[in-house]
């Protein structure tokens, strides 16, 4: 009489009848839901006045350069210490600099190959 192996018995309970609870929460940070700046913060004066700087970026993605207290003054809470992610130009600061940039290039390939 043939009796299968030990290890395909088990393969077959863990794939065919494990049944996991989803929970969308079951993978949270430390830092979720914790407010990064401490509450105890109260800025003397708005605007601050810093003269070291700890930047730390908004929910609103901005960077405010004198940390917490700027923060706070502008009335908006901490999304992450650090400078917030990607450009903070407009649009339209960021075309220029491409068509300078193309500009730039192109007058290099002239001059290279004696175009102009």
């Amino acid at each position: 009489m043939y009796t299968p192996p030990p290890l395909i018995i088990i393969f077959t309970a863990v794939t065919l009848f494990a049944t996991v609870r989803s929970n969308p929460h079951f993978l949270r940070l430390p830092s979720d839901d914790v407010y990064l700046c401490p509450d105890t913060l109260t800025p003397g004066s708005c605007p601050v006045k810093c003269f070291r700087t700890a930047p730390v970026c908004g929910v609103n993605n901005v960077t405010y350069w004198c940390g917490c207290a700027e923060a706070l003054c502008a009335g908006t809470r901490v999304a992450k210490l650090g400078f917030c992610n990607g450009g903070s130009g407009p649009v339209s600061g960021q075309a220029l600099l491409l068509v300078h940039i193309l500009w730039l290039i192109l007058l290099g390939f002239f001059v290279l190959f004696g175009l102009l």
